[in-house]
């Protein structure tokens, strides 16, 4: 990925250009200290003189009103802020008119931002005062008063915090009075810019010191760059949050979000004073020193897929190349390529106005459907269908371009939703809720409609990254995610009415990615590359979890590296340096799941036996208990050493019934009152109490001895044996009451006992007839 720059001849203005704003995708103003505000018409490369600002009047910012809030178009005139060195803020229309004038700071007012909702405009001064006015230039208050100028502002992702540079230090501030502020050390040197990205909740800061970093939004460092040559003098997010651009003295360099460089251009700019990113991130205009306008645009992106790699050469051409047989065909856009996603099969690029899609089976003949809104901010695969989300919502579309649904919920904004926080299968979407980020959203893919009965998932602490698997059924779909904490875990999304079990398998999990083809779940954990052959062992038999991890040692990689994607036997990785590193993944698991689901478990015990791995045996063993196989399960558990288990897997075989083998499974998997609940709908009262004796829990038994009208003598006999073995006596005060007037009598315990079984026995025989 590159920026292609463009540079006039000769400048349009005529002193030093101070700030520049997008209109539209093809529209741009810029204001510079020759008092000239200039249109820029990037279709025509025409360019017209808007106004002539009063001479006192020498610009310092310029932002536009926000058009889009969430899903809402703003009905307000085209309007934008203008601040200046006389100490006031201008509200001026798109024509050029100053409609307000505003005496905000003593001195000159060096930043001006809306919020993303258009509800409150902030003001940062030389007097060192930061303000917040109402969108008509009332004042509502002074945020922050300190002794040094605050060179650069910035709102927080939900327009409830507010960051600001002070001299070296960075300070967030919450809009709430009794909010703790966060204030750090961030530069050797005076700040000069800093950008607060909504989508990835992160913070990019630019000084004199000559360096750029990114920061979390608790001002924990993720990146620190190399000193340049120059003071950083400006920089800006896109608006997807996946590029950052940098500006320095003829210097402009294009960042990923995790701080390594993709391109670095020498243009002869003298300083570029501000950044701005087109609202759908394929356009980036720099205010330069020089008095020129500084035009770029991002090329050379790369997509890979099995033997695909797709290049975006200029902004209306795509080169398809098939390493396999160098094939190479080239695609051409009516409008530019705004984003494209390439996997099973299909290649979905989104421009301006159209969505095209193609088969890799034939490049020539795409299908083409119009687009509602035009920036679409993300595009997300699934083996059938994909998914599209741009400002205006989530649409779900098959490869026929049918739209399918259209998933909608309360305080929806499409506009912050990135591929951490969305996921895609066959038949489920889910997405992180932006209000409270414990809680994931599930919805049916195929009628939009929340699953089940409309209840959210909801986990202990804030998640960060969301995936769900791609193959089986949809009754088995599983989610996987990532809390705050770094621990990975595991849970169902079907689970029909019952709480879900969200069960813990990893820690300090950084990244993961599903595998196409199969359950596998991989991921970074503690810079190690690990792959879950069979995440969902953990609902059957969580103990085997550790025997099927097949784990990589991260000494090949560099810092921080991050799993992109998992396709057939190869994950790809993204080093913190921003190489591509390919790990490759043996193919027996995928090919045991395929058994599995197949019912093939004679070829699976094939398998396993050429492979002579133990991890591929501990795969099936839960694959084959899941699937109730006893007999594979029995040889697999054998294989790994487990006679514990080989010996309850015989003791399952001798169950006189089908609703005693089911109960005893669910027992095996650790589902106690799952397994107790089996019992008491088949009646099996006594095995269902025998069950809380075996597992010491005295008083459930003893509560559905009482409530059932029989073997309360059994319980209190196997309780009386258990404190003779101990040495110790009677204190539960409900103990103490029925043994008063019970009899233990251990020769009729032991002969009701047979006769409840043998009961069993001829049921279960009269039932099989």
């Amino acid at each position: 990925m590159r920026l292609k720059t463009s540079l006039l001849k000769e400048s349009k203005h005529k002193e030093l250009v101070s700030c520049v704003g997008w209109t539209t995708a093809d529209e741009l103003y810029s204001c510079s200290e020759d008092h000239q505000i200039l249109k820029w018409n990037l279709l025509t490369s025409e360019t017209s003189l808007i106004v002539k600002l009063p001479e006192e009047i020498y610009p310092t910012d310029l932002h536009w009103f926000p058009k889009t809030v969430g899903v809402k178009k703003q009905a307000q005139a085209e309007i934008f802020v203008l601040t200046s060195t006389d100490g006031k803020f201008h509200l001026t229309s798109k024509m050029g008119r100053i409609e307000k004038s505003v005496e905000a700071h003593k001195g000159a007012v060096l930043a001006g931002r809306w919020n993303y909702d258009g509800t409150a405009l902030i003001t940062a001064g030389e007097d060192g005062q930061i303000k917040i006015w109402s969108k008509s230039g009332m004042l509502r208050s002074t945020l922050a008063s300190q002794g040094s100028p605050v060179y650069s502002v910035a709102w927080g992702p939900d327009s409830d915090r507010i960051l600001y540079t002070s001299g070296r230090q960075l300070v967030i501030k919450p809009l709430q009075p009794s909010a703790k502020i966060i204030q750090w050390k961030a530069h050797d040197g005076v700040i000069l810019k800093v950008d607060w990205n909504s989508v990835n909740d992160l913070i990019l800061s630019g000084g004199e010191d000559c360096k750029y970093k990114v920061w979390d939004s608790f001002g924990h460092l993720l990146h620190c760059s190399l000193s340049h040559d120059y003071p950083v003098t400006s920089l800006s997010w896109a608006p997807d949050g996946e590029v950052f651009a940098v500006g320095s003295f003829n210097t402009l360099r294009l960042c990923d979000k995790t701080g390594w460089s993709y391109a670095l251009e020498k243009p002869n700019t003298g300083s570029v004073f501000s950044l701005a990113w087109s609202a759908d991130g394929t356009q980036l205009a720099g205010a330069c020193g020089n008095g020129h306008v500084i035009f770029a645009h991002v090329v050379e992106q790369h997509w890979e897929w099995k033997n695909f790699v797709i290049t975006l050469t200029k902004r209306r051409t795509m080169q398809v190349r098939n390493v396999l047989n160098d094939a190479v065909d080239l695609l051409e856009f009516r409008d530019r390529v705004i984003k494209a996603s390439l996997a099973y099969g299909h290649l979905v690029v989104a421009t301006s106005l159209q969505c095209y899609v193609y088969n890799s089976r034939n490049w020539n003949t795409p299908l083409i459907f119009d687009l509602k809104e035009g920036t679409v901010s993300l595009i997300l695969q699934a083996e059938k269908h994909f998914l599209l989300v741009d400002g205006a919502g989530l649409y779900t579309f098959s490869y026929e371009g049918r739209l399918i649904s259209s998933p909608k919920f309360p305080g929806m904004r499409a506009d912050i939703l990135n591929a951490q926080s969305v996921s895609l299968s066959n038949d489920t979407i889910a997405i992180r809720d932006k209000s409270d980020e414990k809680v994931i959203l599930l919805f049916d893919a195929l009628t939009g409609k929340a699953l089940g009965d409309g209840k959210p998932l909801t986990h202990k602490q804030e998640v960060l990254e969301i995936a769900l698997d791609q193959c089986g059924p949809s009754t088995d779909r599983k989610i996987a995610l990532i809390d705050k904490n770094r621990d990975l875990y595991l849970t169902t999304v079907r689970h029909l009415g019952q709480e879900p079990k969200i069960c813990k398998i990893g820690s300090m999990v950084h990244s993961m990615a599903w595998n196409d083809a199969a359950n596998i779940l991989c991921g970074i954990q503690d810079n190690q590359l690990t792959v879950w052959y069979y995440p969902s062992v953990v609902f059957t038999d969580k103990e085997l979890l550790p025997k099927t991890l097949y784990i990589k040692d991260g000494s090949e990689f560099r810092r921080a590296p991050q799993v992109l994607n998992y396709i057939g036997t190869k994950v790809t990785l993204r080093q913190g340096d921003g190489s591509l590193v390919y790990s490759s993944v043996l193919p027996f698991p995928a090919l045991l799941h395929e058994y599995s689901i197949s019912a093939r478990w004679e070829d699976a015990l094939r398998l396993c036996c050429y492979a002579k791995d133990q991890s591929l045996w501990a795969c099936l063993a839960g694959m084959a208990m899941a699937n109730r196989e006893l007999t594979t399960a029995e040889m697999a558990y054998a294989a790994i050493g487990e006679l514990p288990r080989v010996q309850y897997i015989n003791f399952l075989r001798e169950q006189p019934s089908k609703e005693s083998l089911l109960a005893h499974m669910l027992l095996f998997s650790g589902q106690v009152q799952e397994a107790e609940a089996a019992f008491l709908q088949a009646g099996l009262i006594y095995q269902a109490i025998q069950v809380n004796i075996d597992l010491y829990n005295w008083e459930r038994a003893l509560e559905l001895a009482v409530k059932h009208k029989t073997h309360v003598d059994t319980v209190l006999a196997y309780r009386e044996k258990f404190l003779q073995k101990f040495g110790r006596k009677e204190t539960n005060k409900r103990f103490l009451q029925y043994s008063e007037g019970v009899e233990v009598d251990w020769e009729k315990i032991q002969a009701k006992i047979e006769m409840e079984l043998s009961k069993e026995r001829e049921r279960a025989a009269n039932t099989s007839v």
